[in-house]
């Protein structure tokens, strides 16, 4: 059998086993934080810009959420977001979508919807010689807005929505939430160190609620400029697949399913 070298199998955080293209973005830091700053246990939810569907495995595995439906708009990442739902046991909870989210409807609302959403304007940036990298990085497929507006139209009264997204378009994050009726509750900036800028945001918001929005304490992964060790709130992460309890605003183990 002839072997695909563009494909590789790696083995992640809760003993998942993930299937990625290597001309594709492959799995990082900040799928993994988004996983663990989702908070709470979500009857169904909808990825947005599954990419391998990582993150729902991650929610799966953690009990966070009992239903996914994964919706990726490039066929062949679809198909991996499937291979991946059925190597790790979650074929029967997580449903593949093919699909452009700016045209995606359902006739059910959810609670939860979550992303890692392009976060370069197709204006902005050294474009990659893989076009899928360049529709996983740059927004071909759909602005912040057109992810947001999905969001809105799925989501139940209340809902979660989370994304992780880049500090220097935070402008245009909270725009586009504001304007779709997501208001935003929750946030965090990442640092790799204490004096380093931050590089990336976790935000939360709800879908028509009224506006108050924590900024918890900055994140920061490493103890040292040189990051040979991590910090005890990135260890924890690490360990518990969930953020501290000072970076929440409830206390999740209280929380009933949504």
């Amino acid at each position: 059998m002839e072997q695909n070298l563009s494909i590789r199998l790696d083995a992640i955080n809760d003993n998942i086993s993930l299937i990625q293209r290597k001309n594709g973005l492959t799995f990082g830091t900040d799928a993994l934080l988004l996983a663990a700053y989702i908070d709470g246990m979500y009857k169904s939810a909808v990825e947005l810009g599954a990419g391998t569907g990582v993150i729902s495995l991650l929610l799966l595995k953690r009990k966070k959420a009992r239903s996914i439906t994964a919706l990726e708009i490039q066929p062949d990442f679809a198909e991996i977001v499937k291979q991946n739902a059925t190597a790790n046991g979650f074929i029967d909870s997580m449903d593949t979508v093919c699909c452009d989210l700016r045209e995606y409807t359902c006739k059910d609302k959810h609670s939860l919807v979550f992303s890692n959403p392009p976060y370069m304007r197709c204006d902005s940036g050294k474009r990659n010689e893989y076009d899928e990298k360049n529709i996983a990085r740059h927004e071909v497929k759909g602005t912040i807005f057109d992810f947001c507006k999905c969001a809105s139209r799925i989501l139940k009264f209340g809902g979660a929505f989370y994304a992780v997204y880049r500090p220097d378009r935070l402008a245009d994050l909270i725009s586009a939430m504001r304007e779709c009726k997501i208001e935003p509750k929750r946030m965090t900036l990442v640092h790799a160190d204490e004096a380093s800028p931050p590089s990336m945001l976790l935000i939360e918001g709800k879908y028509g609620a009224t506006a108050s929005m924590r900024v918890t304490p900055p994140l920061i992964l490493y103890k040292d400029h040189g990051h040979s060790s991590y910090s005890e709130d990135y260890e924890h992460i690490l360990a518990s697949g969930n953020f501290p309890d000072t970076f929440r605003i409830t206390n999740t183990k209280a929380k009933k399913e949504i």
